[in-house]
This record gives structure tokens, sequence and C-alpha cells, in this order.
């Protein structure tokens, strides 16, 4: 009876000891699990984003995983303007962005970082986000001065920063569109309101539908070749240049401020 109670004491013992053995690796195991490791925006002074979608400042970002606190709104669109898709700050733009409702991966992993044939495509939503937010030629007049406080961007509309938009209206922000008068140049137009004309607005007014928001163009819409297109040729011009109809130039290299013609009235950006 002794010799079987000791037996029984042997191996409850060695049970016990294997429990707590398991118990002790696995707790072991769990402190070296890996933490999330989070990608995030670095170009403001006070705030950034990560890749979760989550918007903080530099002092809560937790030094490790780079990651912001899981508090307030995710995706948030704090100071965007959803139909043109532009933000007053950069690190809401890349929040907003990163909402899976608003930038389809599968598209934007197609889409070239930049014009040049040779550019590569972005690998993942975050860099898109955190490139496409950038400050970009279409948001700068006079190349010193932003069109509007709304000059984050992240449309994903154009295949590069400064393409064409299906939007134009967004990239006529604070820009005054101003119909000129027989055989005026865009920057005599502009000088008269105390204003200046924006060249690389000129391919935004550069279409049909624009110029018809604009201008008559009873005589319908035609492409020609000319320094003084986007423009309305007038009415009592010679038959042979269309009367009433307006014109836009295929050839953007001759887009300017300082064409004209005797018989057109220009349609000029002004800021």
């Amino acid at each position: 009876m002794a010799k079987m109670w000791f037996s029984f004491l042997i191996i409850n013992s060695l049970s016990l000891l294997f429990h707590f053995s398991v118990t002790t690796r696995a707790i072991r195991n769990g402190v070296g699990l890996e933490k999330q490791i989070c990608r995030n925006t670095v170009q403001g002074r006070y705030l950034l984003s990560d890749d979760n979608g989550f918007v903080c400042d530099a002092l809560t970002v937790d030094p490790y995983s780079r990651c912001c606190p899981e508090v307030g709104d995710k995706f948030s669109c704090h100071g965007c303007n959803l139909l043109s898709r532009c933000c007053n700050s950069y690190e809401y733009c890349v929040s907003c962005c990163l909402n899976p409702s608003k930038t389809l991966q599968h598209q934007i992993i197609k889409m070239k970082v930049a014009k040049p044939a040779t550019a590569g495509t972005y690998e993942n939503v975050f860099d898109f986000c955190a490139g496409r937010c950038r400050h970009n030629s279409e948001s700068v007049v006079h190349e010193n001065a932003y069109l509007s406080d709304f000059h984050h961007c992240f449309s994903s509309t154009s295949k590069y920063p400064g393409a064409n938009s299906t939007l134009p209206e967004a990239r006529l922000n604070g820009i005054n569109v101003v119909v000129g008068r027989q055989g005026e140049s865009c920057d005599s137009v502009c000088k008269s309101s105390g204003q200046s004309c924006v060249p690389n607005k000129l391919l935004v007014l550069n279409q049909c539908d624009i110029m018809q928001k604009y201008m008559r163009c009873k005589g319908a819409c035609f492409s020609s070749i000319g320094a003084d297109q986007p423009a309305e040729v007038v009415d009592n011009a010679p038959r042979h240049l269309n009367p009433g109809a307006c014109l836009y130039t295929r050839t953007q290299s001759m887009l300017s401020c300082d064409g004209s013609h005797q018989h057109t009235r220009r349609l000029c950006p002004c800021a």
C-alpha cells in the first residue's frame, strides 16, 4: 500500500512539473512575439499618418512599432473636399486616401509613379497615397504660391500629377476664368483686373466642354492651330474662319498667355 502511494506521488509530481514547463514555455513564447511595424509619413513637423489610416502627433507615435494609437477616426478625411479629393493637410490627405472605399488597390498598383515611360508603378496603396498627396505643379500658381488651401490631392483619375483630370473644375480652384475682348491676349485680359495669367491652367481650359460653359460656341467646337487658343471666333469674322465657333489646340506646346488673334476672344485663367 505504501509503495502504491509513493508511486502515485511520483506520477502526480511529474505531471505537475510537465504542466508547469509547458505553461512557462507558452508564456515565454508570448514574450517573443513581434509587434506590428507600421510605415508612416514623415513630412509634417507635428502630425503623421500611418499605413493603418490613423493620424497622430509625433509625440504619441509608438517609438518601436512606429504606429499611431488606434484612437479617433480611422481613414479620417478631416479638412478634405471629397468632391475634388483635395485636403488642406498632407497627413489627413494620406489617411483619407487609404480608405478602401476611395482608393482601389487593384487600380493604383497599375499606375505609373511619374510621366516617363520608364517610370515604375506603385507597389501598394500607402506608397500611392503618400506620393500622390504631396504637392505638384497643378497646385501651384506663379511657381511660388498655392492656388488653394486644398493643395494635397489624391485623385487617381490621372496617370501622373499634372495630367488631365476628369474633374477639370476642381483643377480651377482659385482661378478666375475670364473671357477676353476681341484681339486681346490673356496677359492683357488678366492685367486689366489686377491679376496675372496662369500658363499651366490653359491646358485645363483647352477643352470643348469647358469652353462651352463660359462661351456660346454656337458655331460648334473645332481643333485648330494657334497661340490664341482656347478661344471663340467673333461673329463678324470672315466665313472661312467659322464665326461663332470655339477653337482648341491639339498642339499643347502652343498654349500661351501672350497669344492673340484679331478675330477671336480668348478664354483666360487669371489669378
